[in-house]
């Protein structure tokens, strides 16, 4: 039962600590709009997008207003394109034309992102897998609220370094294609290793080939009651420390499955997964970093940050789990860095660099996210950064991610403004030494000897 100190100090959180639900995304299966016609794969896909989600943003509007749940975004995931568009499309152009499919759709219904211009290769690529990512810059470049992913390695099947090498290849294209505005197609561009089906944050959402034919998603995000809660404690031990975070955690995650049951209700779309991210913004006191540094550090990337994010990590899925019987997707510690104003001083004062986040990404919940390097950076470094990342989702059997963005005609030192809930961020500088004989060899890297469970 909920009684009325919950709801006050539900209200308190959304007032005074940036409680929100971040999205609610609807994942729709496309995979009964395959055609080898072009024409009809794009009208099937554009009717049945515009039929399930007509109700979207009016439903989720609806229920924040009944509610006082702020929701701050309505998304849609999509099948992986690579799989819909593989009879029809012949060239990356024609791919092209199925991102600007999903755009139209989208603005249609007035989601601000749709997610699924993806293919999955960890094991290697279709001929619709390699066109459809050859497409990237140039759907990035034309489309508005199209986001794209690609899955690149596995723990089961280990790491494609072809696909590794022409990703680094296309996010440097990617940039190049949307310099007018700061490289920001890169923005909307991720790659994986050991993607989530059930994802329903930007840009790495995409609809699993094993869902329904439609699910509803929520994503909750909570950095500034995480951080709040932690500052009623500060100095005890790491026991009260723990209780803390899994508590709040938990109170986060409640209104989270209250919102995702509301919407599946009024959609008539079966309920998937709460999604429990402390996904920061550059709002003032909705920040992952000053979270780190309540708990004791000085700035966030000191010794013992790796330590206090991995605590905080583990602590907010065991709050998130006792709170759902359906938690998924991401769930856990973002670390952007142009969406979190404490990640931005702490690069700007010299505590944090691109090799300490890549530590840091062994125990978050993504990996390398929204972080601005020279546009002059060589493709195969971008391949070396986005294959060290890809490695340690691997072996440690957990998603990581790459989502970096080469500044075109911008350097170290310089900053990089994307506006909204993208931020800005400083250009970090990125190691000088090359790795192009290693990404040029080509093949497929093996999964590791722990993958053998059957």
């Amino acid at each position: 039962m909920i009684n009325m100190f919950e709801v006050n100090e539900t209200n308190k959180m959304i007032e005074q600590e940036n409680l929100d639900v971040r999205t609610i995304t609807l994942g729709i299966s496309l995979l009964d709009c395959i055609d080898s016609d072009l024409e009809k794969v794009n009208q099937k896909v554009y009717e049945k997008i515009t039929g399930l989600a007509k109700n979207l943003v009016q439903t989720g509007e609806d229920i924040s207003k009944e509610y006082g749940i702020p929701i701050v975004n309505k998304r849609i995931s999509v099948t992986p394109i690579a799989l819909i568009g593989g009879a029809a499309c012949k060239t990356p152009e024609d791919f092209v034309t199925l991102a600007k499919t999903l755009d139209k759709a989208a603005k249609e219904v007035g989601v601000n992102f749709i997610g699924g211009y993806s293919a999955l290769v960890s094991k290697g690529m279709t001929k619709a897998d390699e066109l459809l990512i050859r497409s990237i810059p140039q759907a990035l470049a034309e489309t508005e609220r199209v986001c794209s992913s690609v899955n690149l390695g596995s723990t089961k099947t280990g790491i494609n370094m072809d696909a590794v090498k022409l990703m680094g290849e296309m996010v440097l294209a990617t940039a190049e294609a949307t310099k007018e505005d700061d490289s920001l197609g890169c923005a909307k561009l991720v790659v994986f290793c050991n993607a989530p089906d059930d994802n329903p944050f930007m840009a790495g959402a995409f609809h699993g080939v094993t869902e329904a034919d439609a699910i509803i998603n929520v994503g909750v995000s909570g950095p500034g009651v995480v951080n709040y809660a932690l500052s009623k404690v500060r100095g005890e031990n790491f026991e009260v420390l723990c209780e803390t975070i899994k508590k709040t955690a938990f109170k986060i995650t409640r209104v989270g499955q209250l919102v995702a049951q509301e919407a599946s209700k009024r959609l008539n779309v079966p309920f998937g997964i709460v999604d429990l991210s402390l996904a920061p913004t550059p709002a003032i006191g909705d920040s992952v970093a000053q979270i780190l540094e309540e708990i004791g550090l000085e700035r966030v990337g000191a010794p013992g940050t790796t330590a206090a994010l991995a605590m905080l990590n583990d602590q907010v899925k065991k709050g998130g789990v006792m709170a759902s019987s359906y938690v998924g997707g991401l769930s856990g510690a973002f670390i952007p860095v142009s969406e979190d104003q404490g990640m931005i001083d702490a690069v700007n004062l010299g505590a944090l660099s691109l090799e300490k986040l890549e530590a840091m990404t062994c125990v978050c919940s993504v990996g390398l996210d929204m972080i601005a390097i020279p546009g002059d950076t060589p493709a195969t470094t971008i391949s070396g950064m986005i294959a060290d990342e890809m490695a340690i989702g691997m072996v440690n059997q957990k998603t990581t991610a790459v989502r970096v963005i080469p500044v075109i005609g911008k350097g170290v030192g310089e900053t990089v403004e994307f506006g909204g809930l993208l931020g800005y961020a400083p250009v970090m500088p990125v190691n000088t030494f090359r790795c192009d004989d290693f990404i040029n060899r080509g093949g497929r890297i093996p999964a590791p000897i722990h993958s053998f469970k059957n």
